[in-house]
């Protein structure tokens, strides 16, 4: 027998008992409401679309990740809102795009600037009900006290307030360009340039004992790896071990790192009702050659709105209600995950504006599903509406972009320079060509007559300093008060 039918005589068997029980219960009896999903979500930094072997990867051995696809769904147009660390995380957290919210690019240390207060994250939705909340690792969304995780939803955090890179001893830094790296837990820091290598093993431990402390509550794990962000670094374990040099061991680190999870949830008996994601931040930075990853068949990679920047890979398991062996071609973003999760567990949504919409049918694979969004925007740099996409076509709008243009990288952890991309006005069929080699804008008007509304309902709502436009729904972000004159 068929997996997907297994999956479907599993579905039909729990609808049939679940209605064989509400029938049981007596007259004036209320039926006991389902158990609130855990929710997981383990997100990587700078990982490609190709660095899993279940999307592609040959050196790189992932096989707690394969298991987990095996178990669930991959979601192979899944989307980040930008290329770029804190503004991808912004979108994760919130629902919105980062430039609704005021948080463009990669937030500095030090930065006069973080996530506004006002702003609903998915920790804060959940705890309102009744959820225990986590995050171990990167946040960078702001490292004043005023904008770390514990005032923004977060019971616990451990980890870095922003990139691993932003050190003194990065090798293209100039002297006195980064303070001492800190590692935080809570508010404090508690150790000043701590050993990377133990960093993975150390968000790990930290997220397997949350589970079991809280293994009889719901609970929220929000786990965003420093890695395979540069500079690398694997523990002895791991190091060496991949055919693909550190930046293998290091992914391969990170895979044991989700094994360890799921080996939690199964040894706890909570597999069965947590809703498990992966996936990474942005594409993968080819600059940095050989300690970078691959974005697969897709051009480019982090930093430019070309699929190789913005499509990342993607698996979800949640047993019985995510089908397994499945793969889903459909376009999907982070957006949509604070909505979709807030239906599921009978969350409510903010008060402000957000963009995201929920797509549960889609990841539930329901028959017909199709994305609710009539198009997706890219942004990048301060503002700059640099692309759309919706059903197959993507519309690249005139912009400067950066990119390697398929020649090699650095090694050994320095970055080769990139190549300026002059990008004019660009229309792809992503169905037909994933790769975006062949501009077809000329031979077609009218979707590009169409995508061109859709264009300036997104410039009227969030703005677009490209064409020097003012967003009416965009916010401000959270910002540090101006320091006392003296």
């Amino acid at each position: 027998m068929a997996r997907r039918d297994r999956w479907k005589i599993r579905a039909w068997l729990g609808w049939y008992l679940a209605v064989l029980s509400l029938v049981s219960i007596r007259p004036g009896e209320a039926a006991s409401p389902p158990p609130l999903p855990n929710i997981v979500i383990v997100f990587a930094d700078d990982l490609g679309w190709g660095d899993l072997r279940s999307f592609g990867a040959r050196r790189i051995r992932t096989p707690n990740l394969d298991k987990l696809a095996r178990q669930g769904t991959r979601f192979t147009s899944f989307y980040v809102s930008q290329p770029v660390c804190s503004a991808s995380r912004a979108s994760l957290l919130t629902g919105c795009y980062a430039n609704r919210i005021g948080i463009h690019g990669a937030l500095p240390p030090n930065s006069k600037t973080g996530l506004h207060a006002g702003e609903t994250t998915l920790a804060e939705m959940l705890r309102e009900r009744g959820y225990a909340t986590a995050i171990y690792g990167k946040w960078h969304l702001g490292d004043a006290p005023q904008f770390l995780p514990s005032n923004h939803g977060f019971d616990d955090y451990l980890g870095l307030p922003y990139s691993n890179d932003m050190w003194p001893n990065h090798p293209t830094a100039k002297q006195g360009t980064y303070p001492p790296l800190p590692l935080i837990a809570g508010t404090n820091v508690i150790e000043v340039m701590p050993d990377q290598t133990q960093l993975t093993k150390r968000y790990t431990s930290r997220a397997v004992d949350f589970i079991q402390r809280n293994k009889s509550k719901p609970f929220f794990l929000y786990l965003p790896h420093s890695m395979p962000h540069v500079p690398l670094f694997a523990s002895a374990a791991f190091k060496g071990r991949s055919k693909q040099g550190l930046y293998g061991d290091v992914i391969e680190e990170i895979d044991w790192s989700v094994g360890e999870v799921m080996k939690t949830l199964d040894r706890l008996k909570l597999s069965g009702n947590t809703w498990m994601i992966f996936l990474s931040d942005n594409g993968p930075w080819h600059s940095y050659g050989d300690h970078a990853g691959s974005a697969g068949p897709f051009r480019e990679g982090k930093g430019s709105v070309f699929e190789g920047g913005i499509r990342v890979p993607c698996v979800m398991r949640w047993p019985g209600r995510i089908p397994p062996g499945r793969v889903s071609k459909e376009p999907a973003m982070t957006i949509d995950l604070f909505p979709t999760i807030a239906a599921q567990v009978g969350g409510a949504l903010p008060a402000r504006p957000i963009d995201g919409l929920n797509i549960w049918p889609l990841i539930a694979g329901l028959r017909g599903a199709r994305n609710p969004h009539g198009a997706y925007a890219f942004y990048y740099h301060q503002n700059e509406l640099q692309a759309i996409r919706s059903g197959p076509w993507k519309l690249l709008l005139p912009h400067k972009a950066r990119g390697m243009r398929g020649r090699p990288g650095g090694e050994e952890g320095k970055p080769a320079p990139y190549d300026q991309i002059d990008v004019g006005l660009e229309l792809y069929n992503l169905e037909r060509d994933p790769s975006e080699k062949h501009n077809i804008a000329l031979a077609n008007p009218e979707p590009v007559s169409q995508l061109g509304l859709m264009v300036e309902r997104f410039r009227t709502e969030l703005g677009d300093s490209l064409t020097r436009r003012a967003g009416s729904g965009a916010r401000p972000p959270g910002r540090l008060e101006p320091a006392d004159p003296l």
